[in-house]
């Protein structure tokens, strides 16, 4: 019960950085299409992040199919890494190309995971 219990909190924490970022995507798109266009990404990708993010974040804190959501948001994490934080010179995007590593792997975690993953039961 108790590993079962620690297996919702970090669902539920990863959770918390993917749902809300698609919804303030969603909310206020602007700076993030400009974010995208700055480093050469077609805007018309914004739609599929913001289902990326939302859809797979609800499905890594429902725990269905959450081993192949957590898969697809760790993919994304290398790629926003790569793309968007490779300027290692630079102290802050430096930290944002570690975090975003350090969140894949974590997601890669959870995808290996193959005990329960519904909350409680």
């Amino acid at each position: 019960m108790l590993w079962t219990a620690i297996n919702f909190l970090g669902r539920l924490l990863i959770a918390l950085l993917f749902i809300p970022a698609g919804i303030t995507k969603i909310t206020g798109p602007k700076p993030f299409l400009a974010h995208m266009a700055e480093h050469r990404v077609p805007g018309a990708l914004l739609p599929l992040v913001i289902v990326l993010e939302i859809g797979g974040g609800l499905l890594v804190l429902s725990g269905w199919q959450s081993r192949w959501a957590a898969l697809a948001l760790a993919v994304f994490c290398v790629m926003t890494a790569l793309v968007f934080h490779l300027d290692l010179g630079d102290k802050v995007e430096r930290t944002q190309f570690v975090k975003d590593l350090a969140i894949a792997g974590g997601l890669l975690a959870l995808a290996s995971y193959n005990g329960l993953t519904w909350p409680f039961g």
